[in-house]
């Protein structure tokens, strides 16, 4: 069955909703009513790539989740149907009416749509949430606005929880995300240094993953097949000491041991211990990875691993 076919009919929240934080999750609740209210499916859609790559091709990474863990997330929530929209020149050149008929109606085919207060759509972001509940009643679909959500008086939004990895804020993301903030990546061979030094680490690029701190994390790692999630330390950083190369996340699972190349291990950020530095050696090194290990073990033994 085609997308267009499951989604006849469904409730949709419409938005980027990258990251999944409080002001995506009310849009999506919203929607939740209406889909009860109406006796329809929830849906969610969305945008891939996201607008953004598309006018800023060359913008350092900003995603804050992956279309994986998005999808995992969205099914833990109970949302039925995901429209992946294929935001390209020809979607980017609609005007707001005609994304509203030849997406909303034609394409996903909603009864009703929920989206933010501030959500902007059409050639040269023409449309608005006012436009588009006028628009909808001239084609058949209910709109319904969701009104800004606030974190300590100011909007949360996903720029703000990008600040907050960048400056390695982990408890500020947190908090606006709902928990802790997980990336997803293949484990990578590298130069299987930390294996020597007696801390052999999964290596994974971060892709088009916003880049955390350069620095040294405690952690909770997941690999495909795992059963629940364990803990560790992660640095991210361009390794200093050992030689500068392009930067790279790094986890060391504690007491395991085990081969997950070319496994897709999912990464929980739970708090920022020190930045990246440069050492005069290796003894200095490997005593200061010690001592990493020892904090983030305290940091996890009072911290709950992720339910997904």
């Amino acid at each position: 069955m085609s997308p267009t076919e499951i989604g006849k009919g469904a409730a949709i929240a419409l938005g980027n909703f990258d990251g999944l934080h409080a002001g995506h999750r009310a849009v999506i609740e919203d929607a939740r009513g209406q889909a009860k209210q109406i006796g329809a499916p929830l849906g969610v859609a969305t945008f891939e790539p996201a607008p953004r790559r598309f006018f800023q091709p060359d913008a350092p990474p900003f995603r804050l989740m992956t279309p994986l863990r998005r999808q995992i997330a969205l099914d833990a929530i109970g949302v039925d149907e995901v429209h992946l929209l294929r935001f390209d020149a020809v979607m980017a050149a609609m005007t707001d009416r005609e994304f509203c008929a030849r997406v909303i109606v034609d394409e996903v085919g909603a009864r009703a749509v929920s989206v933010g207060f501030d959500f902007r759509f059409g050639k040269g972001r023409m449309g608005d949430a006012d436009s588009l509940t006028s628009i909808g009643r001239d084609l058949g679909f209910d709109v319904s606005v969701v009104a800004e959500v606030k974190d300590a008086g100011a909007k949360v939004s996903s720029s703000r929880i990008r600040e907050a990895i960048e400056t390695g804020d982990m408890d500020g993301a947190g908090a606006a995300l709902g928990g802790s903030w997980i990336v997803d990546a293949i484990v990578e061979h590298g130069e299987k240094r930390g294996r020597t030094l007696g801390f052999p680490t999964a290596n994974m690029q971060l892709g088009e993953i916003a880049h955390p701190a350069h620095g040294v994390y405690a952690v909770w790692a997941r690999s495909e097949g795992w059963p629940e999630w364990r803990p560790g330390v992660a640095s991210f950083g361009r390794t200093p000491t050992t030689g500068l190369r392009d930067a790279l996340l790094e986890v060391v699972v504690f007491d395991w041991s085990g081969d997950v190349y070319g496994q897709r291990m999912h990464t929980a950020f739970v708090k920022f211990l020190r930045p990246e530095q440069r050492f005069k050696g290796l003894v200095e090194l490997i005593a200061a990875m010690k001592a990493d290990e020892a904090a983030a073990r305290a940091v996890l033994a009072g911290a709950r691993p992720p339910l997904l």
